[in-house]
């Protein structure tokens, strides 16, 4: 009976003993996040969980990731998020974190001054290609005869397929690769009086994805075809062409012929117009038979002249 009230006595001893250390590792406990999801659009990853509230304090977390690479060939290391250790807020842009197309596990910790609170992770891994792709914004106006088009401007790894056609029946649809976005691309030289209509997707190589087309937008050149003094000018053009250019290369071809290669013309006074004596040359058989004329002096002068 001594010992068993010794040792009831010892054991309510130690209970009471105990009850401020377990108070205070209670009141020191710090839960972990909770609620942990990723929330992906446009190849931009965002981290969110539930906040750990503590009236008057301010709670920090750290984010860590864990790639395919870190998790099989690095011994499971964990790498802490390059913007978001620590971070205030209850949630992590982790989009530079995620640079290849596998997945990904994730896991955040709180801490209030030198407590932290236990690792608490996605339950399931993140991979890039589950990114929601929406259709771009973009503007199509005209210029002038020319159907133009800009797209926004969604990063790098976007490219844009514009598609195109005239709102008329059996008109063919023309598509056309944009590289990045953020200025005007030219589509086509319009008709007037004809409406052409335009849709654009995004496309993203490197998860090989594309996003469904945005909503139609048409624009209509108003007018003729040409307008009448345009016509009148472009006839009166073409004919000045057709008359000109065929005349402007002949002159250029009698200037080069006579500043290359001039013609010599005698003065009048050289030419020997037709006399009555005529000098006979003959062979030397028949030099007998033939009578030399003899010109004098004054006779030749008078010729000449």
């Amino acid at each position: 009976m001594v010992l068993e009230g010794i040792w009831t006595s010892l054991t309510t001893w130690t209970f009471y003993a105990l009850i401020p250390c377990l108070l205070t590792d209670t009141a020191a406990f710090l839960p972990a996040p909770q609620n942990l999801s990723v929330h992906s659009t446009n190849m931009k990853h965002l981290l969110t969980w539930s906040p750990v509230i503590l009236p008057g304090e301010t709670v920090y977390y750290f984010v860590e990731y864990q790639g395919e690479y870190e998790s099989l060939y690095m011994s499971h290391i964990w790498i802490p998020s390059s913007w978001c250790s620590p971070t205030e807020g209850p949630e992590c842009d982790v989009t530079d974190d995620i640079t290849a197309t596998v997945p990904y596990n994730l896991r955040v910790s709180a801490t209030l001054g030198s407590q932290s609170s236990a690792w608490s992770t996605l339950k399931h891994p993140f991979n890039r290609n589950s990114t929601i792709l929406t259709p771009p914004r973009m503007e199509v106006t005209k210029d002038g005869f020319h159907l133009v088009i800009e797209v926004e401007d969604l990063g790098p790894q976007f490219e844009f397929l514009v598609a195109y056609w005239r709102r008329e029946p059996g008109a063919k649809e023309h598509i056309k690769e944009v590289r990045s976005g953020g200025s005007p691309v030219l589509l086509e030289t319009m008709q007037p009086g004809v409406t052409y209509c335009v849709r654009a997707q995004t496309r993203v190589k490197a998860i090989r994805r594309y996003s469904a087309f945005s909503q139609v937008e048409c624009v209509e050149v108003q007018g003729e075809s040409l307008p009448l003094a345009l016509a009148l000018f472009a006839f009166v053009g073409f004919m000045l062409i057709l008359v000109v250019v065929p005349f402007s290369i002949w002159k250029m071809g009698q200037l080069l012929r006579y500043s290359c290669c001039p013609m010599v013309v005698l003065p009048d006074t050289l030419k020997i117009t037709s006399s009555s004596q005529k000098l006979i040359i003959c062979r030397r058989e028949e030099v007998d038979a033939c009578s030399m004329v003899v010109l004098s002096s004054e006779e030749l002068f008078r010729t000449w002249i």
